[in-house]
């Protein structure tokens, strides 16, 4: 089976989020299984240039009524999977992958710039004999490719047996744009119709690819559920419940080798499910990082490593402040995002300080010791569509607290009393997940039960592994039902 990924960011490449990881991971999971898998990303203003293609030295790109020029950039084999950068100065040579840095704008050429990064990557695959069984496309970024098979490319016997793929790994963000001609990203304004492109008199790039793409994956079954609901739907729930039969979640994975106490080398001792010692090592090392001189280790330590962002349930945090003010326990916050939630978590800092501890900043050291050093791990999202921390959480033995959404539905399981592996809450408002800390807190007063629930949670298995034969099986479904 032959795989090529089309997508817009890719570690250690480029990145932005979540997606990045996931077209970093999967694709080498698949070589393990002997899938012929490479991938094909954008060349940004950031990322190191690289050796010229020989395939790709001069590809032409027919948009709108002007020829554009590109060339392929060999991005190196990483974990048996050939990489490659579509390098096209004028779309990627700047500094942000969608938004001015400046001014925190998306381009407004956006929509150009990714049809021309899809036609490009299409005209480049056929110089890649032979052609793949599957193109596995990722967001609104690379949903035109699935257009343009279906369109431009239908003719071309080069493409007759390739099936297309689209994932969508967060729906909020569907490359929605004020109604421009079709025809300045190659397509015929025959497409602008309820079927196609058009939405709500706007064309949605996204919706193209949900119509035109041979199978739908998002990052979690729980997920996939919702995205065909009013509430987590964005617009779009009508389209994906009448796509359901073509739609499978698939919960993303981890990498262990980067994410695992017994190995990580960014925390100041290591420990195991069978020694669990050097966990309180990483728990008062971070608090004396946090600025405490004498910490009190019997206190509980909720952690939470975040981008913030009114997804993630913050508001949720600021309604029981008052409320965990006056527990007895440490909350550890670090995160970047937006400015409401950066004020928030400061002023929480400056009212209650040596108990809110909070670091504004992209750490990568900390998040590795807030996982190892927390008790209980905070995620209240609105909506999670994978989620990734939680899992990181269970491996380093903390105990997450999550709201049963998305993939934190599908990857942590509420206590009983005698199995479980976390504590969930469901409705969305703050005495629920008051209601849910206090379970935890209520069970870390009981060691015993405590370090049940710890070792459950070490025990999980998330990594790629698993996703990568889901992922392998549903794409041999899709070429099973070729025309």
């Amino acid at each position: 089976m032959r795989v090529v990924f089309v997508a817009s960011e890719c570690v250690p490449f480029s990145k932005t989020g979540g997606l990045a990881d996931v077209v970093g991971a999967l694709p080498a999971a698949l070589a393990e299984l002997e899938i012929d898998v490479q991938v094909i990303v954008p060349r940004y203003h950031g990322t190191k240039q690289g050796e010229t293609s020989p395939e790709g030295r001069s590809l032409t790109i027919p948009l709108g009524a002007r020829l554009h020029f590109a060339s392929v950039q060999i991005g190196g084999t990483i974990e048996g999977v050939p990489h490659y950068l579509i390098d096209c100065p004028e779309f990627f040579d700047r500094d942000g992958l969608y938004q001015d840095k400046v001014t925190g704008w998306d381009y407004p050429d956006n929509h150009r710039r990714f049809a021309a990064f899809s036609l490009a990557a299409l005209e480049f695959i056929k110089r890649l004999e032979p052609a793949p069984d599957i193109i596995h496309c990722h967001d609104w970024q690379t949903s035109l490719v699935p257009v343009y098979l279906r369109s431009t490319y239908a003719q071309d016997l080069y493409y007759n047996a390739t099936r297309c793929v689209l994932t969508i790994h967060n729906l909020a963000y569907q490359g929605d744009f004020y109604r421009f001609p079709l025809a300045d990203i190659s397509l015929s304004d025959a497409l602008f119709n309820i079927n196609g492109l058009e939405y709500h008199g706007r064309i949605n790039l996204l919706k193209g690819g949900l119509m035109f793409a041979d199978a739908l994956t998002t990052v979690s079954p729980k997920y996939g559920e919702e995205i065909q609901t009013p509430e987590f739907g964005y617009g779009l729930d009508g389209v994906l419940r009448r796509q359901a039969g073509r739609l499978r979640g698939i919960l993303n994975g981890v990498d262990y080798g980067t994410w695992n106490p017994a190995t990580d080398p960014l925390i100041p001792a290591n420990y195991t499910p069978a020694d669990l010692k050097n966990k309180e090592t990483c728990k008062r090392v971070l608090l004396e990082r946090m600025g405490l001189d004498q910490p009190d280790l019997s206190r509980p330590v909720l952690g939470i490593v975040s981008r913030f962002a009114r997804q993630k349930g913050f508001d949720l945090i600021a309604a029981i402040a008052e409320e965990l003010a006056a527990r007895d326990l440490y909350l550890v916050v670090l995160g970047t995002g937006e400015r409401e939630y950066e004020d928030f978590f400061r002023s929480l800092g400056v009212r209650f300080p040596g108990k809110f501890l909070v670091k504004v900043a992209y750490d990568n050291g900390l998040a590795h010791l807030i996982e190892a050093g927390s008790d209980v791990f905070l995620m209240p999202s609105r909506y999670e569509p994978s989620g990734l921390n939680q899992m990181y959480s269970l491996k380093y033995g903390t105990v997450p607290v999550v709201r049963a959404t998305g993939g934190l539905e599908n990857s942590v399981e509420d206590f009983n009393g005698s199995w479980g592996t976390g504590f969930k809450f469901w409705g969305y408002n703050g005495p629920a997940l008051l209601g849910a800390i206090s379970r935890a807190l209520e069970t870390y007063s009981r060691p015993d039960l405590w370090h049940r629930i710890m070792l459950n949670g070490m025990e999980q298995d998330f990594s790629w592994t698993h996703s990568a034969r889901e992922y392998a099986e549903f794409y041999r479904g899709v070429i099973s039902h070729r025309a």
